[in-house]
């Protein structure tokens, strides 16, 4: 069972500060609002799309200020954009602090891991994206986004508690054996994935909690897809020989209903 006095007071400190993003996204969302002609919502959401948290402090922005009238839960960026206008963007969700800044200096060395999660977690986004269109899911651009947003409290928990998660690391690896849950568990006092759980509901942003192992998901295959898309984002960033891909080749062939076989193909294409 997890702590769950150490998980509000991570909910609570979280909620009550600016979470950081990228040097880059800031520098990329800065000269892009210096360009008239290029400033669309478009645009400016492709640059959010490429960093996580950036995702992440938008659509809390939005859900925590939506109107009582407003129903749509699962919403996208652009879309999230448009409603909320670009101006009021740029004033009211901060593009800072940054995590190089943060880390920069105390702990550089949680910098190497937060950047490989973030491309892990491109990666995932991307495949689910790719496959929600086979699908011909209308829902393609929120499917990419759960699976971008599916490792958000891992970056979160490297970025505010660098020193435990560097501990979880060096536990792991001197037990090849001990899972991510349970060293989570013996360090922080709860699984990161309970932390996720926790930030969704606080902050009433579901997007967080679509790409979660719930049997009780309305949509089964959507959840199926981001999942799917994060274990192979995970696997083949160790390699495209990893023991478990071959595995992943079975589930996603189920999934788009194509051969196994012709899965590496296919995955070669996107």
């Amino acid at each position: 069972m997890y702590n769950e006095q150490r998980l509000q007071q991570w909910v609570e400190h979280l909620s009550q500060s600016e979470l950081p993003v990228m040097k880059q996204t800031a520098r990329d969302l800065t000269a892009l609002h210096e360009d008239e002609r290029r400033l669309t919502t478009r645009t400016l959401s492709e640059i959010i799309c490429r960093d996580p948290i950036m995702v992440v402090k938008l659509l809390r922005h939005f859900h925590q200020r939506k109107s009582s009238s407003q129903t749509v839960e699962i919403i996208e960026v652009e879309q999230a954009l448009r409603m909320l206008g670009v101006e009021p963007f740029y004033r009211d969700v901060a593009i800072h602090p940054l995590i190089e800044d943060l880390l920069g200096k105390s702990n550089p060395a949680a910098l190497p891991p937060i950047l490989r999660i973030i491309r892990r977690s491109q990666r995932a986004a991307e495949y689910a994206y790719d496959w929600a269109v086979r699908l011909h899911d209308l829902h393609f651009e929120s499917v990419s986004h759960a699976a971008l947003l599916h490792g958000s409290a891992e970056i979160l928990a490297w970025c505010f508690a660098p020193k435990a998660m560097l501990k979880i690391r060096e536990m792991q690896h001197n037990d090849s054996t001990l899972r991510s849950r349970d060293a989570q568990q013996q360090v922080l006092g709860f699984p990161l994935t309970v932390l996720q759980s926790a930030l969704a509901k606080a902050w009433s942003v579901p997007e967080l909690m679509m790409s979660m192992e719930d049997s009780a998901a309305e949509n089964q295959l959507r959840m199926r897809n981001v999942v799917l898309a994060v274990n192979l984002a995970r696997h083949s960033a160790n390699g495209w020989d990893d023991a478990a891909l071959p595995d992943d080749y079975r589930d996603i062939g189920q999934l788009l209903r194509m051969p196994p076989e012709h899965v590496p193909a296919m995955l070669k294409k996107t």
